[in-house]
């Protein structure tokens, strides 16, 4: 029977770059023609927005909050070496890097014996490492491990995907790849073998808008939306199945979820200026609780008009956990206003 260690984090991409740099998502909502006048100034804002936000346009704060986020990625880091997992299995979103116009499953086990991953082109050359395009990041893959999970899960009714090798994206998408990346910030080595497991969080905008942020002065009818992702139950559903799965597997496994939670950009009702923080805050406290249920009788349109839609890789998680009997050990929700996401970290001690 394989052990499972359960760990909820971020990937969120701004911390690859510079403190300075970190509230550019929020500079592009700015300059959008579409953003109505009274939010064009931070008088405009809400006043914890504008308390971020500060004389230096955040510079001060996104140190921070940096520093917040790499004491958790340092400590899941122990946790995961102590833990001496045979597989990481990790859920995060394909932001229309691998899956694009010709296939776009809802879930797909990637079954690689060994990948190859370099920095996204906006991020070589940028990142606080100094690390170039030339830079090759060497992960171990576990092909027997994928394929074991991939036949489980279809035992089990799941029908899921599963590929041996990339078809657009080299190496991993950014879900997987900054996850590794800020696991291992302080570049000591990753050698944990990872099956990586994308999720189409991002349904009805995956193709529509690339998975990326839409106008604010043109927003697109619903004709122009794509299918939906899968919904937060069935992610949970997914998760206990593969719970179940690793459970009766040879292997130690790390479960990992890893997306930030409501982002800005989503967030329409905001005008994408900042998070869904009161509905982000609630899911947290039914998470610290272990209230699942409030968790599966979240409607997917909720998490689309919040901007949750990368929080469906934490919808596996708390379905694996659920399955397995487990809340929180350790629980923290990390609020930002201008930086474009609120994060969680969680963990489930086996």
């Amino acid at each position: 029977m394989g052990e499972i260690l359960g760990l909820g984090m971020t990937h969120y991409p701004p911390l690859t770059g510079h403190d300075r740099d970190m509230a550019n998502i929020l500079r592009t909502v700015m300059r959008d023609p579409g953003l109505p006048d009274r939010y064009r100034d931070p008088s405009g804002w809400p006043e914890p927005m504008r308390r971020e936000y500060g004389a230096g346009g955040g510079t001060e704060a996104a140190a921070a909050h940096r520093a917040v986020l790499l004491r958790h990625f340092r400590h899941a880091r122990k946790l995961l070496d102590d833990f001496r997992p045979d597989v990481v299995v990790m859920w995060g979103d394909d932001q229309h890097e691998n899956f694009t116009e010709d296939v776009i499953p809802p879930f797909c086990v990637l079954a690689y014996d060994r990948i190859e991953a370099r920095h996204r082109a906006r991020d070589a050359g940028q990142n606080v490492w100094g690390e170039t395009a030339d830079t090759v990041f060497r992960v171990p893959g576990h092909r027997e491990a994928g394929k074991f999970l991939a036949r489980r899960l279809l035992e089990q009714g799941v029908d899921v995907s599963y590929a041996y090798r990339p078809l657009h994206h080299e190496g991993l998408a950014h879900a997987f790849l900054n996850t590794i990346l800020y696991l291992d910030y302080d570049r000591v080595g990753f050698p944990h073998p990872v099956v990586a497991f994308p999720v189409n969080c991002y349904g009805r905008r995956v193709i529509a808008q690339r998975g990326g942020r839409g106008r604010l002065g043109r927003p697109l009818a619903d004709t122009e939306l794509d299918p939906p992702s899968p919904s937060p139950r069935r992610c949970m559903e997914v998760g206990a199945a593969t719970a179940r799965a690793m459970r009766e597997s040879p292997w130690r496994t790390a479960l990992i979820a890893s997306s930030s939670w409501s982002h800005a950009f989503l967030t329409d009702k905001h005008h994408q200026l900042y998070p869904d923080i009161e509905s982000d805050r609630r899911l947290y406290e039914a998470l610290r609780r272990g209230d699942y249920e409030a968790w599966r009788a979240t409607p997917l349109a909720d998490i689309e008009a919040s901007g949750q839609q990368e929080m469906l890789n934490w919808y596996a998680l708390a379905g694996a956990m659920e399955t397995l009997g487990r809340k929180p050990d350790e629980c923290e929700f990390v609020e930002s206003w201008i930086f474009n996401s609120n994060k969680c970290f969680a963990v489930f001690k086996p």
